[in-house]
């Protein structure tokens, strides 16, 4: 989606936490490469990075960045949307409220859903089921956003192709 939305993007910024992410920083630059995207992963291990991740991006080069599923970015997201447009630098992440901060877009798991789902197993758990009884469970829906108002704060023009697939289109 990247590549459509920004077509003459060749570097991608990754921002990942030290905890999470590392293998998949690794898949998402051999998936990358073989779109002819090079991938520049950037780590950050606290809140006091993020600036720096930006600063970092931006010297690179990186047409766009792109935050690995983690807590950090969860929580920081309104900070990243205003660093996102004061280095005006489309953000892409994996939770929808990231793209209601501010973020360009954002495409994963229906967060709430998945909550919903983990009350479920609390649920069951609480009322004496094992742990090894209960089957693995995956998010089977993914949710893309888009956010206008950062595409038209940073001059980007979202392609008819990706608000037709958007599932919530931020105004």
């Amino acid at each position: 989606m990247v590549r459509e939305v920004l077509p003459g993007t060749s570097l991608v910024a990754v921002c990942w936490e030290t905890e999470f992410s590392r293998s998949a920083v690794a898949d998402l630059q051999r998936s990358a490469q073989t779109l002819g995207v090079r991938v520049e992963p950037i780590e950050v291990r606290g809140p006091g990075d993020l600036a720096a991740a930006f600063t970092t991006a931006k010297r690179k080069r990186a047409g766009a960045l792109i935050l690995m599923s983690s807590p950090l970015f969860y929580i920081h997201r309104r900070q990243i949307g205003a660093l996102s447009l004061q280095a005006r630098l489309p953000v892409i992440s994996a939770f929808n409220p990231v793209a209601e901060a501010g973020a360009l877009m954002s495409y994963g798991p229906d967060v709430p859903a998945a909550w919903r789902r983990a009350a479920y197993y609390v649920d069951r758990l609480l009322k004496g089921a094992a742990p090894g009884e209960l089957p693995v469970e995956q998010a089977w829906k993914l949710k893309l956003a888009v956010n206008l108002k950062t595409a038209k704060a940073l001059g980007i023009t979202i392609p008819e192709s990706i608000l037709l697939r958007a599932d919530e289109v931020i105004r």
